[in-house]
């Protein structure tokens, strides 16, 4: 197939998936299959089931329209949640926002195991660098009882994560600080989460064109060796977690047992690293034991 697909007002719904489908494919798309369907379900306004039920409904010429410009979109690579302004995470509907990173599924890591190694439900959460709002929500949404506050140093990101709060119907438990990491802050947490920039500054030109067109720099740049947030994340962690306190952060391939030492020198206890979804080490778990080192 040459160029982006285009079908038609008469074209089904069934079939302008496919066509989607083949044209993805043949461009190397990852997820062709997927991809295709989100977008004739969004262009059309059905869910899956709908679209089910209407496969051999013709589109309309509006949804029509509509697709053709999705498919042309991505296939000159712009990620499918940029194009539809949306992005499922953790069961919830975020907005994803230009120049605000766009979480990723393999982020669910550090939802799981909050979850799984906190001792107790935690009172006070604090999401350091965050982004979307995607963790807070999250971790918002699973402790009813819980407050929490995002820092970010962008004010795009800021402004998203109060409208994905806002829409998640937890504004009434969550602050947001635009800010340099914990430089707003005074009360200590019991849980501290953060999905740092963690790519070496010369290697984001060399990264799917979904990002490195896409994410905002400031999102993704770790510095020579991508480890310059965790030098300044790990001394806060030690300010900022209640006694046997959970840190928990996400981390690149190969960075694990760097990150690690990091956080041991700052005096916390690192209590083992968790897996992501391709069972790649992803998230490494610290406590504050009440030992500051200077």
């Amino acid at each position: 197939m040459n160029g982006a697909p285009s079908p038609s007002a008469d074209t089904s719904h069934g079939a302008a998936r496919r066509m989607l489908a083949r044209a993805f494919a043949e461009a190397g798309l990852d997820t062709p299959d997927l991809d295709a369907r989100l977008f004739v379900c969004a262009a059309s306004g059905l869910d899956h089931a709908g679209l089910v039920r209407e496969a051999e409904a013709p589109l309309g010429e509006a949804p029509a329209s509509r697709l053709r410009g999705f498919a042309a979109r991505r296939l000159a690579r712009e990620p499918v949640a940029r194009i539809l302004g949306r992005r499922e995470f953790w069961g919830l509907d975020l907005v994803v926002a230009p120049d605000v990173l766009d979480p990723r599924a393999d982020s669910e890591t550090l939802i799981e195991t909050a979850l799984r190694r906190a001792d107790t439900p935690p009172a006070r959460i604090l999401d350091l660098g965050a982004g979307s709002g995607a963790l807070l929500c999250a971790l918002l949404g699973e402790w009813r009882q819980a407050i929490g506050v995002a820092i970010d140093l962008s004010q795009a990101a800021c402004a998203a994560t109060r409208t994905n709060l806002a829409h998640c119907g937890l504004d009434g438990r969550a602050l947001v600080v635009r800010g340099d990491w914990d430089a707003a802050l005074a009360a200590p947490f019991d849980l501290v989460v953060s999905n740092p920039p963690y790519i070496a500054a010369d290697d984001i030109d060399g990264l799917a064109p979904e990002v490195r067109a896409h994410d905002p720099r400031l999102a993704l740049d770790g510095g020579p060796d991508g480890l310059d947030a965790y030098r300044a994340l790990a001394p806060i962690l030690a300010r900022r977690l209640n006694p046997g306190g959970l840190a928990l952060l996400e981390f690149g391939v190969g960075q694990g047992e760097a990150v690690a030492d990091l956080l041991r020198a700052a005096g916390l206890d690192v209590d083992g690293f968790a897996d992501d979804l391709s069972g790649r080490p992803r998230v490494v778990v610290a406590r504050w034991g009440g030992k500051i080192v200077a």
